[in-house]
């Protein structure tokens, strides 16, 4: 990683998102997606012109991928939707059994399929698991249940899934099989008390896993074999998740959140819910395009 200032974040757009989470580099309209869960909304920030457009959702949306042309794939409440000329269309239902829950993030295998998880609104019941989503197909996927899941990610060859139990704090890894499924998770790495929950990971292109610390004041970092390698501060204390970005995948994008925060903490932590952009050495992964 880059030494000095340039590891230190900065805002790179004031947001002000309740739960900002999910963002996602679109390399061919040069542009970085994510959403506020609570607040309804997609956003689109240009950095080239810093500027931040919004849509709105018609209910809690947990992530948004772009789709290649002008669509986008948007996890909703309700399942995996498509965004096109202003209107969203319904793909697939998820969990219509569990009108409680909703979806929370997703991350794009290399085979192109979607992979996506589910919790608990309430952030109370284990009712929340992984699924694939490729072509108009859904289906589970192991281990299941926990309350609060986050990603997936996946190593750069696609061979292991990273997998978060947010509120046990810990990463779990599995193989994914030639079936595209994965085998039996095993503990990855924990995270210790007082450095918060596990949000959302990424990897990096060197298999570096990277990971948003709700309540811990900044990103974690582990070596593919789960050794912890430090982490990166941050001004405020909700970090959901960071993307790779920029022209050469060397920009970091990092979402925040103001969520569970007394009004004493948003005064002393300003940009809490603002999108903010560090630099590094070694390049994220290209985010593929999915097949849906």
């Amino acid at each position: 990683m880059r030494a000095g200032a340039e590891m230190t974040p900065q805002v790179a757009c004031r947001v002000g998102a309740t739960l900002g989470e999910g963002p996602m580099w679109d390399a061919a309209r040069g542009c970085l997606w994510f959403v506020d869960i609570k607040g309804h909304k997609l956003h689109r920030f240009d950095p080239a012109g810093g500027v931040l457009d919004t849509i709105e959702a018609p209910e809690e949306p947990g992530w948004v991928i772009p789709l290649a042309g002008a669509a986008l794939l948007v996890g909703a409440k309700a399942g995996v939707h498509r965004f096109e000329e202003d209107a969203f269309a319904l793909l697939h239902a998820v969990e219509p059994d569990l009108p409680g829950n909703r979806l929370n993030d997703a991350a794009v295998h290399p085979d192109g399929s979607v992979w996506l998880g589910t919790m608990d609104n309430a952030e109370e019941a284990p009712s929340g698991g992984y699924y694939r989503f490729h072509g108009s197909a859904c289906t589970a996927l192991s281990p299941q249940p926990m309350v609060i899941t986050n990603g997936p990610a996946f190593s750069p060859d696609g061979g292991t899934v990273y997998l978060v139990d947010t509120l046990e704090r810990v990463i779990l890894s599995a193989s994914v099989g030639a079936d595209g499924h994965p085998g039996e998770a095993r503990l990855f790495a924990r995270i210790p008390d007082g450095m918060g929950y596990p949000d959302g990971p990424v990897v990096d292109s060197a298999g570096t896993v990277w990971v948003g610390l709700f309540g811990g004041w900044g990103v974690a970092r582990f070596a593919p074999d789960g050794t912890f390698l430090g982490r990166v501060e941050f001004p405020v204390a909700n970090v959901t998740k960071i993307a790779f970005g920029g022209p050469d995948l060397t920009t970091v994008y990092a979402t925040t959140a103001r969520k569970g925060l007394s009004a004493d903490e948003l005064a002393a932590q300003p940009h809490a819910g603002d999108l903010f952009t560090f630099a590094v050495d070694v390049p994220g992964l290209a985010p593929g395009y999915p097949t849906a």
